[in-house]
């Protein structure tokens, strides 16, 4: 009786009054590879030697699955991460060469269908050395002084604005140490090498060279930050507490140089405050302080409005990083928004998760996951009319989606195959984590002819450039929905015109 009873309940219904359908749809368990989220493969190369990425390589990312040093998984990815390391230009402009280079790399990624967490360091070497900083890591770092580079990035914002549809979003890198804004020669040393915390005046040159990266970008990508102190200074100046406030819902997605600020931490799960991550390095009237439960606070609700990422970095913090019910991995990754993470470090910890069998979960939900629930769709439509839709979308993810794209109906007709297009008003950035209903009153295209049309829901590129080409459209985590050829998600449904 129980199973009739679900069999019933899930069979489309009729509602005659509204001339509209009710359609139920099956999730499917599959890892769907989607665009801008999921795991990444990193890759990177020293200007000094030049090492251009391989479109075809690039393409087996997507097809086949990759296995990645010692890891015991396997996976496919839509998402690289590209490295520079600026080691020849510490003290002069960018090359010709270099720069036609990196044209070529992005060539190379659009053309496999992939997108590029990108970053620019000047140094990935430590010195060791008898100085007094806790890890050993001593001057000079290597990295470039201020003037190098504000004039690097004058100088590669032609190619950011011109290849932004295949950056998914730039981490802020340049200063210090892998480019991670630590240690660095130029923009106030925190550690006990140097002023043992981070000066005003510092963090205003660190202030003005943000400014200009989120300027070299197009309003429609972020930037991520290394630390959320970084984000605090930036937005409410240099004497801001770590106490001050996150993103607010009204200002979410508005391309302001607020909402286009993320976060990557790249030594995730690693310790108490992730090496350092949550902490106040202070300014010039304020001490260098533990901040570790305020700034997880701050970066939890920043989050759920930009785009996060990074990567493990040490297996010894646990079993906080392990798998439930022993850790909180997948809890923390929920709580802080996170979109992707490396494939290839710390390759330790994502085999504990791969033992210990949460792995599949997270590869599934890091980023989005969208379930479509349920449909109410229209079974008649008059040319000009306007006609109500009522998605419900459950995204089962752990973030919604970061960077903008439209969502379209596609009307096919059945006979002709002549297919015509009603872009809806909603945002699939705002559809956060849970059930989204999506209500709206759509106009039947002027021109349509009358007949019979089999309905799609469509999320491609926003980019003119990628719009057509399936491997950058979303397809959702429904059984027997996805169209590979077009990126279109069938509805299984037909609505007459007359």
């Amino acid at each position: 009786m129980i199973k009739l009873l679900l069999f019933l309940f899930c069979l489309p219904a009729l509602s005659a009054a509204a001339q509209t359908k009710t359609m139920l749809y099956k999730e499917s368990n599959a890892d769907m590879l989607n665009p801008e989220r999921g795991f990444y493969i990193p890759t990177g190369t020293k200007a000094s030697n030049f090492i251009l990425l391989d479109a075809n390589k690039l393409k087996t990312y997507r097809s086949d699955d990759q296995r990645l040093g010692k890891a015991t998984y396997a996976i496919k990815v839509s998402l690289i991460y590209r490295g520079y390391e600026l080691d020849s230009f510490t003290n002069q402009p960018l090359s010709i060469s270099f720069l036609n280079n990196l044209q070529k790399d992005f060539d190379a990624v659009r053309e496999a269908g992939l997108k590029m967490i990108l970053r620019f360091a000047y140094t990935n070497n430590a010195k060791a050395g008898t100085c007094t900083d806790e890890y050993k890591i001593c001057p000079p770092y290597g990295d470039a002084p201020r003037h190098i580079v504000l004039n690097h990035i004058r100088q590669l914002k032609r190619l950011l604005q011109k290849n932004a549809d295949v950056i998914a979003v730039l981490q802020q890198g340049f200063i210090g140490i892998w480019g991670e804004n630590y240690f660095t020669d130029y923009f106030g040393d925190a550690s006990t090498n140097g002023a043992g915390k981070i000066l005003d005046s510092s963090w205003r040159h660190r202030n003005e060279f943000l400014k200009a990266l989120l300027d070299a970008l197009p309003k429609s990508r972020m930037v991520q930050v290394r630390t959320p102190q970084i984000k605090q200074k930036f937005v409410y100046g240099p004497s801001a507490s770590v106490k001050s406030l996150p993103l607010q819902l009204p200002a979410a997605f508005s391309n302001s140089d607020n909402a286009r600020i993320g976060f990557h931490n790249d030594c995730f799960l690693s310790t108490a405050d992730d090496y350092g991550t949550f902490y106040d390095y202070g300014s010039s009237s304020q001490p260098r302080q533990a901040a570790n439960k305020v700034l997880r606070k701050y970066i939890e609700a920043d989050t759920k409005f930009t785009a996060v990422g990074g990567e493990t970095c040490d297996d010894s913090f646990s079993p906080q990083n392990d798998c439930a019910p022993t850790g909180h991995a997948e809890a923390e990754m929920r709580r802080m928004h996170y979109s992707y993470l490396n494939a290839a470090y710390n390759v330790d910890v994502n085999n504990d998760w791969d033992s210990s069998g949460c792995l599949y979960n997270i590869k599934r939900q890091l980023g989005y996951r969208l379930v479509l629930c349920k449909a109410i769709l229209p079974t008649q439509a008059i040319k000009k009319n306007k006609l109500p839709v009522h998605f419900v979308i459950d995204n089962i993810g752990y973030a919604s989606l970061y960077n903008a794209r439209p969502v379209k109906i596609i009307l096919r007709n059945t006979d002709s195959k002549k297919e015509f297009e009603v872009q809806l008003k909603t945002n699939p950035q705002f559809w956060f984590s849970g059930p989204n209903h999506i209500k709206e009153m759509i106009s039947v295209p002027a021109n349509i002819t009358s007949g019979n049309y089999q309905l799609y829901l469509y999320l491609p590129d926003a980019n003119v450039l990628l719009s057509k080409r399936p491997e950058y459209c979303v397809q959702l985590s429904n059984e027997n929905m996805w169209e590979a050829t077009s990126g279109y998600n069938d509805l299984q449904h037909i609505i007459q015109v007359k």
